[in-house]
C-alpha cells in the first residue's frame, strides 16, 4: 500500500480483500520487483479510498471526485502515449469541500479486463486503480495510482492436433520430426520425436530450443525481439538412418505468458519450438515451429464435506455369512 504526500492530504488505496488475495512479483524500470494483488477476468475489484488531510489543512476545495478502473497499453519507445482500452468510472463526490478525514468505498462488480497483464521488452499491458480529486482553482489535480496484476483462464482447445513435418537436404539429410499437440498449457509438457531417414553429413548434436518472438507497434514502426527460454541438446554423437530421438520439454519450469495475438492491435507475443542440427564442421541446420501457450484454471479442489459424503455414499458393508450350528 502506497501514500501519495502532496501539499494537502496523503491518499491510500486498500482493496477489499488484500490480506487473503495472492501477489505476483513484477519487475519494475529500476530491476526491482513490485509487489501486485492478483486478479481474474470478470472478477469483482472493490476496496477503499482512505484519505487524510494534512496538518495545516482546512479544507480542499473541488469540483468533483472520483475512482477509475483502467486497462493500459504503453509502448516503450513511446512513452508520451498509452493506450487506454477499458475505463470504468465512478463518481465519489459532487463538486463541494472537504473539511475532514473521509474513506471512499468503491466497487467495480464483474469488471470486464480481457487481457492478461504483460511486462516485455518493448510493451507493458497493466490494469490499475487512479482516484482523483479535481482541485478548484488549481493547475494540478490530486491522483493516485495503484495498479494490480490480471490473469486471463482460457478453456482448453477444442482441435489440437500433433505436429508432423518432413525437412531435410537433397541427398543429404532427411528427418521426420513430430510434437504431440499444437497448443500447451503453461505446465504441460511437450512430448515429441525426431526419426532420421537419411543422414549423409556428419551431425554432432541436436539440440531443442524455446523461443519467444514480441513484436510490437503497427505498419513501418514494427519492434521485434526475440528471447531464447531455454535451450538443451537431444543428442550428442552422429545419428543413423532409421534412429529415433525422444523429446521431452517440461515447461512448469519457466516463466511463460499465453500467447497474445495482435492484442488491441498494438503487440504479440510467440512461441516457437526450434530444433537445430550442427555438424562436424559446426554448421546449423535448424526448423522452427510455432506453437501456442494458453493459461489453464487450477482444478477445482473438492470441499471436505463433499468428500466425506462421497465416501459414506460409496462404502459398501460386507455382509456377515452365518454358519449353521
Amino acid at each position: 500500500m502506497l501514500s501519495w504526500f502532496g501539499p494537502s492530504c496523503s491518499v491510500d488505496i486498500v482493496f477489499e480483500d488484500s490480506k487473503r488475495r495472492k501477489t505476483v512479483e513484477v519487475s519494475k524500470d529500476n530491476s526491482e520487483k513490485d509487489s501486485l494483488l492478483l486478479y481474474h477476468a470478470n472478477e469483482t475489484v472493490a476496496g477503499q479510498i482512505e484519505l487524510k488531510l494534512k496538518s495545516g489543512t482546512k479544507s480542499i476545495l473541488h469540483n468533483g471526485i472520483k475512482v477509475e478502473l483502467i486497462g493500459q497499453i504503453e509502448l516503450y519507445y513511446d512513452r508520451s502515449n498509452t493506450y487506454d482500452f477499458t475505463t470504468l468510472l465512478l463518481d465519489l463526490a459532487q463538486p463541494g469541500e472537504l473539511t475532514s478525514d473521509i474513506t471512499y468505498p468503491f466497487k467495480f462488480p464483474n469488471a470486464e479486463m480481457a487481457y492478461e497483464s504483460y511486462v516485455g521488452q518493448n510493451v507493458r499491458l497493466r490494469y490499475l486503480i487512479r482516484f482523483t480529486i479535481n482541485v478548484r482553482k488549481s493547475i494540478s489535480n490530486i491522483t493516485k495510482e495503484q495498479e494490480f496484476w490480471v490473469n486471463v483462464f482460457q478453456p482448453e482447445p477444442e482441435i489440437n492436433n500433433s505436429i508432423k513435418m518432413e525437412v531435410g537436404i537433397e541427398d543429404c539429410l532427411h528427418i521426420e520430426f513430430e510434437y504431440n499437440k499444437s497448443k500447451y498449457h503453461l505446465k504441460d509438457v511437450v512430448i515429441g520425436k525426431v526419426y532420421f531417414l537419411l543422414v549423409r553429413i556428419k551431425v554432432k548434436h541436436m539440440e531443442i530450443c524455446l523461443l519467444k518472438r514480441e513484436s510490437t507497434g503497427t505498419g513501418n514502426n514494427i519492434y521485434n525481439e526475440s528471447e531464447t527460454i531455454t535451450k538443451f541438446e537431444t543428442m550428442d554423437g552422429a545419428p543413423v538412418r532409421g534412429e529415433s530421438i525422444p523429446i521431452r520439454l517440461f515447461l512448469s519450469g519457466f516463466d511463460l505468458t499465453p500467447s497474445y495475438k495482435n492484442i488491441h492491435n498494438k503487440f504479440s507475443v510467440r512461441y516457437y519450438l526450434n530444433l537445430v542440427l550442427v555438424d562436424e564442421e559446426d554448421r546449423r541446420y535448424f526448423k522452427q515451429q510455432e506453437i501456442t501457450l494458453w493459461r489453464k484454471a487450477p482444478a477445482k479442489k473438492k470441499d471436505k464435506s463433499k468428500k466425506d459424503a462421497d465416501a459414506a455414499e460409496n462404502f459398501q458393508q460386507v455382509p456377515v455369512e452365518k454358519s449353521d450350528s
